[in-house]
């Protein structure tokens, strides 16, 4: 039987999931995981650039994992662990950053947007780049699942890898972006693209009065009840294209202004709600030591693999005597 190619997808614990994340990474992965040796990582590191909390970071990767399980990943299936618990990426992290320049660095696209939005420019939000390339590169991967707005984080990892294999010898393989079709950019409240430096979210696991309200606070134009609405132009359609069955025949409605953005938000939040209160109900069940266990025992997996990877690194860049 045919070696499975390895596939690797990680998610900061900054925060409480929200519909963009379980559109643009969770549902992707469940679809997708079996497929491949898959690996899920938390990526509690890279929260450290926005996250100051300690308890809060704990109580997040912890409800992370239960998300993913709750969605439908079976630990059985995967590799579930925590960044943190394999130190040997943030070790590569900084090898791959004596091999690249600061120019290098200052062209990615999250950079430069983050500080847009008014982030605090650390360091490790500068060089974040290379940790995870150091995330990817570690395991030998083959594909990571991206949204077209992220392809670069791949890029940079091939980067990393070229400038590597050729300063020490063939070593990493240069992975491939499995680019996530028909997902685009998932637009939050205000139309922007979903996300918790925004404050735009709609919660994922939130109680069904939560998602109401979210969702009744979607930002829409004036046209006034009765008159033609224009689908590809209003936020809530947008989401509806991942909710809602039978699309043509609301792009009818909205065309023909035989319904009215109330009542588009509100078809949108009982759709919502039946697709996430079954997960909602698992995530509930889920027993707290369970979660913990399956961090453990992911950990021992990559720890494993990772430490293998990390000898052969240091026995070429000469640190090993």
């Amino acid at each position: 039987m045919a070696t499975k190619k390895r596939l690797l997808t990680g998610l900061q614990p900054s925060g409480p999931l929200h519909v963009g994340n379980y559109l643009g990474s969770l549902k992707p992965f469940v679809e997708a995981y079996g497929e491949y040796e898959s690996f899920l990582m938390i990526a509690d590191y890279h929260a450290l650039t926005s996250l100051k909390s300690p308890k809060t970071l704990q109580e997040n990767t912890l409800d992370l994992v239960a998300s993913y399980v709750a969605a439908g990943v079976n630990p059985g299936q995967a590799i579930i662990f925590k960044q943190s618990d394999i130190p040997e990426h943030t070790e590569l992290a900084w090898i791959f950053e004596t091999l690249v320049t600061v120019p290098f660095l200052m062209q990615a696209h999250a950079y430069k947007d983050k500080v847009a939005k008014g982030l605090e420019a650390n360091a490790g939000l500068f060089n974040y780049p290379m940790l995870m390339a150091a995330d990817i590169l570690l395991y030998d991967t083959d594909v990571v699942p991206v949204g077209e707005d992220q392809r670069q984080h791949v890029e940079y990892a091939r980067e990393a890898a070229a400038k590597f294999n050729t300063a020490y010898g063939e070593t990493f393989k240069e992975p491939a972006e499995r680019i996530l079709g028909g997902v685009g950019v998932i637009p939050g409240i205000d139309g922007k693209k979903m996300s918790k430096s925004y404050n735009n979210t709609i919660p994922l696991f939130g109680s069904d009065a939560e998602i109401r309200t979210a969702v009744m606070s979607i930002t829409t134009d004036s046209t006034p009840a009765g008159q033609p609405l224009n689908p590809s132009k209003d936020t809530t359609f947008a989401l509806h294209r991942h909710f809602t069955p039978n699309l043509p025949e609301l792009d009818k409605l909205y065309q023909e202004g035989k319904i009215t953005y109330k009542e588009s938000k509100e078809l949108l939040a009982e759709n919502i709600i039946k697709a996430v209160a079954p997960m909602r109900d698992r995530k509930a069940a889920l027993d707290p030591v369970a979660v913990r266990t399956i961090l453990k025992d992911g950990a021992e997996v990559a720890r494993d693999r990772a430490s293998k990877k990390m000898k052969e690194v240091r026995e070429k860049i000469g640190v090993t005597l």
